[in-house]
């Protein structure tokens, strides 16, 4: 299937579940410095996949896949941080920092996908 949008890419779409899961599990902290960074962190992922997606080059969407897969590192770092203080219980840790670490696979395979394209294609083939 040809590429047509952002909202079809899959990474999209799971990384946009996921910053919604953890803005709902975090508004209630007390924590503001936590809550806010790790918000930040997971709005940041699936708005730099559509921020590159839109641009006209594919060096701009790959600079911007790996922005993307940087806060996706960055949110698994504080899922960890959030379960050593005992504000994220274990298992909901764990599903996190797998989802991240999964979505950072994905995006890397994107990446890589565009490292391949010739020189010559386009992102719309």
């Amino acid at each position: 299937m040809a590429y047509r949008s952002f909202e079809d890419l899959e990474v999209w779409k799971r990384s946009c579940r996921l910053a919604v899961e953890i803005c709902q599990t975090v508004s209630g902290w007390r924590e503001f410095w936590l809550r806010d960074q790790m918000q930040r962190a997971a709005v940041s992922v699936p708005s730099n996949i559509a921020e590159g997606a839109e641009r006209d080059s594919r060096m701009d969407y790959a600079r911007f896949l790996r922005i993307a897969k940087g806060s996706a590192a960055e949110l698994r770092t504080q899922c960890y941080i959030s379960a050593r203080l005992t504000l994220l219980d274990r298992e909901t840790s764990d599903r996190f920092v797998r989802e991240c670490a999964e979505i950072g696979r994905m995006l890397q395979g994107l990446i890589r996908s565009l490292r391949e394209q010739s020189p010559r294609s386009s992102l719309e083939t």
